[in-house]
């Protein structure tokens, strides 16, 4: 019998362990499609949902309007340019959470392995289901819209690497399997621009090195590639090969909470990224309420990487419980703005690839002593 059809396959310590069944389910639209269910008259129409003020950006955009190249985290502004009858809605993240809690709910009924992304998306480990990968995964999308009238995309694969780009393949409403015995013709043709955080920036800077493709980025030794990008280099080794071994992690305390965006096109100037990071602010805000209003704030954090792929991290202690006074008031939007300045102003003028604004959280065993020492 060969290995494959035993659902095993040998490994360096030369162990035989089982393949896993790892699923991506990814919501389409999440945001937009909630506000086209409830308003029916928003059907067929470029629909976004995010700020309309001058330094708005957008959260999302219906699949109508990245017809015309609207994207999140783009400036309204910029967005409107592109699709004057755009529609841009406010965020309601109450029901968004709301409609969030009742997919995981259906993922639940599966497996308790469900590690959440976002409101949005979500790994599951379904490796000691008797059905196969792809099976499941119709029957959780068929659950899904029969209860929520929502659709969602899935990735099938023995790694949460592979699941996760999978899930982007036959969106909206689809779903892609790629089985362990495809991985490695799978990745031969895949295209750099398709693994996490290769942006357009890092696509170009690739294309100059005749890497347009993972095959061709196979071609490069681990030592080559960390020559050129780091630590980022060694993780390009093992993400070209389909290489993932991360587990499916549910439960977890979190020792943080954050929310971060690649952009589409480095920016260059600040004002831009100031609505950008208010924007990512108030999802932390909405999930630190909605999960974590017991939790103590240990400090905020803005974070940044650069068009050159170094970054920078700014970071200001607090130590206030959320519920007393509310998240809103904890996680000061005028100390992020100070943060993203001083992160910004490390930059030395360099363009921004990436943003991100977070949380950190106290430990929960010292909660009280560090609730105590702040009175």
């Amino acid at each position: 019998m060969r290995l494959a059809e035993t659902g095993l396959r040998w490994r360096r310590q030369r162990i035989w362990l089982p393949v896993r069944k790892i699923l991506h389910i990814d919501m389409d639209c999440f945001y937009a499609a909630i506000e086209m269910r409830d308003d029916p008259a928003l059907r067929g129409k470029p629909v976004a949902v995010g700020g309309r003020e001058r330094r708005g950006v957008l959260t999302t955009a219906s699949y109508e309007a990245r017809k015309f190249g609207c994207r999140s985290a783009m400036p309204t502004f910029r967005a409107l340019e592109l699709c004057p009858q755009l529609i841009v809605l406010p965020p309601r993240f109450e029901i968004y959470s709301q409609e969030s809690r009742r997919v995981r709910e259906i993922f639940a009924g599966f497996t308790k392995l469900i590690e959440p992304l976002s409101l949005d998306e979500a790994f599951l480990d379904v490796s000691h289901l008797q059905s196969d990968g792809a099976a499941l995964a119709w029957e959780i999308r068929s659950r899904i819209e029969e209860e929520t009238g929502l659709t969602a995309s899935a990735g099938i694969a023995p790694n949460k690497l592979l699941a996760k780009i999978a899930s982007d393949w036959n969106k909206p409403n689809g779903q892609f399997e790629v089985t362990a015995e495809e991985v490695s013709e799978f990745m031969e043709d895949l295209p750099v621009k398709r693994l996490f955080g290769v942006g357009r920036k890092m696509e170009e800077r690739l294309a100059t090195m005749e890497v347009r493709t993972c095959g061709d980025m196979q071609k490069l030794s681990k030592v080559e590639l960390a020559e050129r990008f780091g630590k980022w280099g060694v993780e390009l080794h093992e993400m070209c090969r389909g290489r993932d071994e991360r587990p499916v992690k549910p439960n977890r305390i979190r020792k943080s909470l954050s929310s971060e965006t690649t952009l589409p096109e480095n920016i260059a100037e600040f004002p831009p990224l100031v609505g950008i990071m208010e924007e990512l602010r108030t999802h932390v805000v909405e999930s630190v309420e909605a999960k974590h209003s017991d939790r103590v704030v240990r400090s905020l954090v803005v974070k940044l990487k650069f068009a050159d792929f170094t970054g920078t991290t700014a970071e200001r202690a607090t130590g206030h419980r959320v519920a007393l006074p509310t998240a809103e008031e904890v996680l000061d939007a005028e100390v992020y703005r100070q943060l993203l300045a001083e992160a910004w102003s490390r930059g030395a003028g360099k363009a921004v690839r990436l943003i991100g604004v977070g949380v950190r959280f106290a430990d929960p065993e010292n909660t009280e002593q560090l609730s105590l020492g702040l009175e």
